[in-house]
This record gives structure tokens, sequence and C-alpha cells, in this order.
């Protein structure tokens, strides 16, 4: 089982790389944009996506000019946003999108997208990065889905777009 479990762990891992490349080029550009500026980058994990914000702030390599986004009355048109959800359509991370559009500020959303007739992240997000994940990578006993690591790949994602922030930050120099 975890052969099976890292196997498919790696192959989600080149899936993104392959298939994400250019939004998270793209991302990793408009969030740079506060950098260079005089903005700040926000981060907003919905549920066990906190583990963005958590690496983003206080892990070993800490994004700069970053901080907790908690609502769009902080923000400011100089500011970007990284939104990290389990799903387009998580309710919580839908009004978070909505505010952050009407205050037309551009944000970068993560998550896995879900096939919906309805609005969604991938549709409101300047930048949208699909983590590929929509159900778990192992097949189970019963006939569904076991293994599903959300968070390992918005933090795969996540570090993906910091390594492309400070490439361009290295640049600019």
């Amino acid at each position: 089982m975890l052969k099976m479990f890292t196997t498919q762990l790696n192959g989600l891992f080149q899936r993104i790389a392959d298939k994400e490349a250019y939004n998270i080029e793209d991302g990793a550009r408009l969030l740079a944009q506060a950098m260079v500026g005089e903005g700040r980058i926000y981060i907003q994990g919905i549920q066990e996506m906190t583990a963005v914000e958590a690496e983003a702030m206080t892990g070993a390599e800490p994004l700069t000019h970053c901080q907790p986004f908690k609502t769009a009355d902080e923000i400011t048109e100089s500011d970007r946003v990284l939104l990290v959800s389990r799903f387009t359509n998580d309710p919580e991370a839908l009004a978070a999108a909505s505010a952050l559009q009407e205050k037309h500020i551009p944000f970068v959303a993560v998550a896995g997208a879900v096939s919906t007739e309805e609005v969604s992240l991938a549709t409101l997000a300047d930048v949208f990065i699909d983590t590929k994940l929509i159900k778990g990578l192992l097949p189970d006993e019963t006939g569904g889905r076991t293994g599903f690591p959300s968070s390992i790949a918005a933090l795969y994602i996540y570090f993906l777009l910091k390594l492309t922030i400070d490439e361009i930050l290295q640049d600019q120099d």
C-alpha cells in the first residue's frame, strides 16, 4: 500500500508540474507584483489548507511580505491574495473570492477543479491552479477511494509558486 500511494503521489506531482506550469508562472508573477510594489501577499487556506498559510509564514523559508487573509476590508489595490481550498466549489472560498472580486483585488486560487455549472473559484480567480485532486489516490476494499492528500498537493504548488517568485525577484535585482 505504501509503494502504491508513493507512486500515485509522484504521479500527481508530475501532472501538476506538467499541466499547471503556465498557471504557476502566471500566479507567481501576479503575487510578485505585491512584493515589488508597496503591497503585501495575503494567504487564506480553508480547512486543511491552513498548512499553506503556516508554511508561508513560519516555515523554514517564509514568504516575505506575507500575512494571513481575514477579510477583504483590510486589503488594498497594491495587495495580492493566495486563496487555497480543497475544491473549487467550497462556500467559504467562494465568499472570499467574491469579496475580492468586488474590490478588484487580483488573486490566485488553488483547488481541485470539480465540475459545476455554478460559480467556481476557477472562473472567479485571476489565476487558477488545479491541484488535480478530487478523489483519493488509491482504491479501497469497498469500491471507493482513499488517500486524499489535498494539503500535500497544495503545499507542492505553494513551493512551486515560491520558487518561481524567488526567481522573478532575483531577475529584478
